[in-house]
């Protein structure tokens, strides 16, 4: 998501350097488990190779991004070894941006624009306050929301159990909404639990 020299962090947009700054505790251990979730199920089947944080995307409309988390599937693995640098110059199979005060707009906005209009096959905009996950995937160049998912509580899901003021078919119809794994569409539709996502343990 950042461009790093030696004194700032800063990404570089429509020709526009804008400072930013470190990301929090928050955003850190999403990226980490993300790593460890769908990062270690890359390399484990070999399918590919994923980054997070701090990696220079090339786009070949000279946009210049670190997005929070990358995939890049094998098939695209030479676009990051043959440049021989420690930055990808070309379109990762999928991207995620964790939403913060400072990005949120640009995250949403433009820059969903960008990969859009560069290739990224699946885009992840996650809310760390709400804990919820949008996926995005390209579809005859446009992005189309695929899916949005959101990290209920215990509490929460015992509640939609003891509501006694809804109907038994009112209650399968709220409990069907929630939808405890995403989906990996690059990865064959590989699932994550979404509170590994925002977990600090494991399920």
């Amino acid at each position: 998501m950042l461009v790093s020299d030696t004194r700032n962090d800063y990404e570089i947009i429509e020709g526009v350097k804008i400072i930013a700054p470190s990301p929090d505790m928050g955003h850190s251990s999403i990226v980490m488990n993300l790593s460890a979730t769908i990062g270690a199920y890359v390399k484990i089947n070999k399918l590919g190779i994923c980054f997070g944080d701090h990696m220079d995307v090339h786009f070949p409309d000279g946009s210049l991004f670190q997005p929070d988390f990358i995939f890049i599937s094998a098939a695209n693995a030479q676009l990051f070894w043959e440049n021989k640098r420690r930055t990808l110059h070309g379109v990762p199979d999928m991207v995620a941006e964790i939403l913060s005060q400072s990005t949120m707009k640009r995250d949403m906005g433009i820059k969903k624009d960008i990969y859009e209009r560069n290739g990224v096959k699946e885009y992840w905009i996650i809310d760390p306050w709400r804990e919820t996950v949008d996926v995005y995937l390209l579809r005859g160049g446009k992005y189309e929301l695929d899916g949005h998912y959101e990290n209920w509580s215990d509490d929460e899901l015992a509640e939609l159990e003891e509501s006694r003021d809804l109907s038994d078919e009112e209650k399968a119809e709220l409990k069907a909404q929630y939808k405890p794994e995403v989906p990996v569409a690059v990865l064959d539709g590989f699932k994550v639990k979404i509170r590994n996502i925002f977990g600090w343990y494991f399920e």
